[in-house]
Order: structure tokens, then C-alpha cells, then sequence
């Protein structure tokens, strides 16, 4: 009787390159390839939950003033206004975030962010034109908060899960805002802008850090 081959088992040869003989460049060149796979996998972490406080403690403000004033465009230029305050707080609370926790800003998921959240406002801004022209302030209020939640939505996406959350919440008050009496819509704005900023901030604060 034959006595059974031993069969061997062929092991694939591996091709292994030495650190050492590896150039500064490449080195450089796998560091940047890693760093941008983890930022394109990671979400936006600097979202401002301090920041969103001050907004909404500013949109509070800006909603007392409104109820002061004596006719719709008046109280308008004071949301106008309130927006443009609005925006530099963000940035600026942003900013602070990104730097103090060592993350790009307009690169990775800060940039994905920024597109989501872009179209939406500048689809808002037009629309308060044509809303203005037309007379119907009463429009403004379900305008402004269903399309200011859609880009937290969207912008959202790319960011911690409580943001999107924060868009839809949004999105609901503006279409409450959008079949109650427009005597309301000033004090709707502020319980959105005011109240869902500072409860949604302090959430965010707490949960991720500033």
C-alpha cells in the first residue's frame, strides 16, 4: 500500500515594505489619506450648544421688541435684524467649538454640514422678499421656521442625532404656526427661535461638550 502524500500547503508570499525605507512624503501623503477618511466617516461634532443659548435668549429679545412696534414692516426689520445677529453668533460659536476641539471647520463633515444647511436659508431670504412684496407677513412666521427646520435637517444629517431632531421640531411648530391666527406669529417665533434654541442648546452642551 502507498502511504499518503503529504500535501503541502502553499502559503502566499507577502510583500512587506519596510517603514524605514518609506520617504517623508509618503509618509505625509498616508497621514493626509487617513485623516481625510475619518473626517469623511466622522459627523460634525461642533455644533455650538452654548451658542444656540445666546440665540435664543437674543430671539427673545428680538420678539419683545418686535411686539412693540407699530406696524408689520417695523416689526420685520426687527427679525431682520435679529437674523443677521443670529448668524454672526453661529459662526462665531462655531468657530470657537472647532478650534477648541481641534476640528476642520470647512473641510470633512463641517463642509457637508454647511451645504445642507445653505440652500434652505437662501431659499428663506428670497422668500421673505417675495412675501414682503406681496404684503403677507402673516406668511413670514411658517415660512421662516419650516425652512429653517428643513436645513437643520438636512445640515443635520452630517452632525450629532440631535440636530435633525432639533429641525423637525422646527418644521412641527411652523406648520402649527401655519393654520393658528397671525396674531400669533411673533410669539411663535420666539417660542421657536427663543425656547427651542436654548432647550436644544443646553441638550447639546451637556451631551457634547460646549
Amino acid at each position: 500500500m502507498h502511504e499518503p502524500r503529504q500535501h503541502r500547503v502553499r502559503r502566499p508570499l507577502r510583500r512587506v515594505r519596510a517603514v524605514s525605507g518609506r520617504s517623508g512624503p509618503d509618509l505625509a501623503a498616508d497621514l493626509r489619506y487617513i485623516r481625510e477618511t475619518m473626517e469623511r466617516s466622522a459627523s460634525f461634532t461642533a455644533v455650538p450648544g452654548l451658542g444656540q443659548v445666546i440665540l435664543g435668549v437674543t430671539a427673545l429679545g428680538a420678539a419683545r421688541l418686535a411686539s412693540l412696534q407699530g406696524t408689520p414692516a417695523a416689526a420685520l426689520e426687527v427679525w431682520l435684524a435679529e437674523a443677521v445677529v443670529a448668524a454672526i453668533i453661529a459662526f462665531v460659536s462655531i468657530r470657537w467649538k472647532a478650534n477648541r476641539r481641534g476640528l476642520p471647520l470647512f473641510t470633512g463633515p463641517g463642509r457637508r454640514v454647511a451645504l445642507g444647511l445653505l440652500p434652505p436659508l437662501v431659499a428663506g431670504a428670497f422668500l421673505t422678499f417675495l412675501l414682503f412684496r406681496a404684503g403677507l407677513y402673516a406668511a413670514l412666521p411658517p415660512a421662516w421656521l419650516l425652512l429653517y427646520g428643513a436645513g437643520i435637517i438636512t445640515g443635520g444629517a452630517y452632525s450629532v442625532a440631535i440636530v435633525p431632531v432639533m429641525g423637525v421640531c422646527f418644521m412641527a411648530v411652523g406648520l402649527a404656526a401655519g393654520i393658528a391666527p397671525a396674531a400669533w406669529g411673533n410669539w411663535i417665533l420666539a417660542g421657536a427661535f427663543g425656547g427651542l434654541h436654548i432647550i436644544f442648546g443646553l441638550l447639546i452642551a451637556r451631551r457634547h461638550g460646549g
